[in-house]
């Protein structure tokens, strides 16, 4: 058993003020966010440039870059390197949320989506202005967050660069915005439902790409796929779902999708990669090659693996007994282990952190991560103490079963 609050950890760049540590410097270990630590945290989102945090009583916080309103509050400065809450959801209770290119989406305990950030896309579910000149779209931002797609009741949300998505409780999926890279297809700011997801369990969005679970174990895919992020043996983009290759003989767990890549993991453990290889970020070793198709990370075999996380070109594996490997692009400290090294091979992030102040005895433990969130070139992590006594517990309990 947990014997302390979760607390909020944050490596990588901070040139935005993206690890809310009050200042703008870059970290190559394990910080923790104080400004937090007297929150309860269950949940965290790193964007490109900026972060959130959500609590258990449904407090959303918000850090980094606010140029475009993606803090839920009007700039006042371009950064803000310490969290503050969004007050315009003071009064809802916020249970998951997510960041795309410069737009954050949210959604409550009752089902109700909200969106801020740019607009020009028409990502935040708002018709976008025209020109005078009909040339294009004015840039106009929404800094207060604003309720999206009231019509739907909303179970998830996931925000790609320019487009949005939602899975309604129903099970189906919607979808606004830009889909694809400006130019590639016309943008939509009214939303549309995905035909031929029935019963979806989870999305996944990456840059350009979108991935959907069903209850039934498969995965479909559509969007961009320059790099095989889709996992259908080409690089053909799909404007409609398509099933991925290669996962019909496993039990999925859970699905990720970082910039331009994509993950799943099994009920064993295991995780399957695939789309782009550049840097290292699927944990295939010296093998830096894009794949077309989902490939098992054998570098992580054994590990027990309970949640993966996909950045920009990194990406960092959770275990079920709380430690944090981490591959991929290595620059501004990303990876957390003290080296800017890129590589394919997943090594352990360690957590080099005094244990909680607060404790009535002080028995030996551990930091143990239960949640990780990679963003462009930072990454987030929740973790809790644990105590030798209660570890010895849970392991006795599991080798009864």
């Amino acid at each position: 058993m947990p014997t302390s609050n979760p607390i909020l950890l944050a490596w990588g760049s901070g040139e935005d003020g993206q690890l809310g540590l009050g200042n703008n410097d870059d970290q190559e270990w394990v910080f923790n966010v104080k400004a937090l630590d007297t929150e309860r945290v269950c949940s965290v989102v790193a964007g490109s440039r900026n972060s959130l945090a959500i609590c258990e009583d449904g407090k959303l916080f918000t850090w980094g870059w606010n140029q475009r309103g993606t803090l839920g509050h009007p700039p006042e400065t371009k950064t803000e390197n310490s969290p503050s809450q969004v007050k315009a959801l003071a009064d809802v209770k916020i249970v998951q949320a997510a960041i795309g290119g410069w737009h954050c989406l949210a959604v409550d305990d009752r089902g109700r989506a909200y969106a801020w950030g740019g607009n020009e896309y028409g990502q935040c579910g708002e018709e976008p202005e025209r020109k005078e000149d009909n040339t294009g779209f004015v840039r106009r931002d929404i800094a207060i967050p604003k309720r999206c797609v009231p019509k739907l009741s909303v179970r998830q949300v996931a925000a790609g660069g320019t487009h949005s998505v939602v899975l309604t409780r129903e099970g189906h999926v919607w979808t606004w915005g830009q889909p694809w890279p400006p130019g590639d297809i016309k943008q939509i700011w009214s939303p549309v439902r995905m035909q031929g997801l029935e019963k979806v369990r989870l999305i996944a969005v990456g840059a350009f790409h979108n991935l959907a679970l069903l209850e039934e174990g498969t995965v479909w895919a559509w969007g961009n796929n320059e790099y095989g992020q889709l996992g259908t043996g080409d690089t053909q983009p799909r404007s409609q779902p398509i099933p991925v290759q290669g996962l019909s003989d496993l039990i999925l767990v859970d699905i990720a999708a970082g910039g331009w890549h994509s993950t799943a993991l099994t009920n064993e453990g295991e995780v399957y990669g695939w789309g782009r290889g550049e840097h290292g970020r699927l944990g295939f070793g010296d093998d830096k090659s894009s794949k077309m198709v989902p490939q098992r990370v054998q570098l992580l075999e054994g590990e027990d693996i309970v949640q993966v996380s996909c950045g920009g070109t990194h990406s960092v594996a959770l275990t079920r007994d709380g430690r944090m490997f981490s591959f991929g692009r290595g620059d501004h400290g990303r990876l957390g282990y003290g080296r800017k090294v890129t590589t394919g091979h997943p090594m352990e992030v360690p957590i080099n952190l005094p244990p909680p102040e607060n404790l009535s005895t002080r028995d030996a433990g551990r930091w143990c991560a239960k949640l990780v969130a990679c963003g462009g070139r930072h990454t987030l992590a929740i973790a809790t103490w644990q105590n030798e006594e209660a570890e010895l517990m849970v392991r006795n309990e599991e080798s009864e079963k």
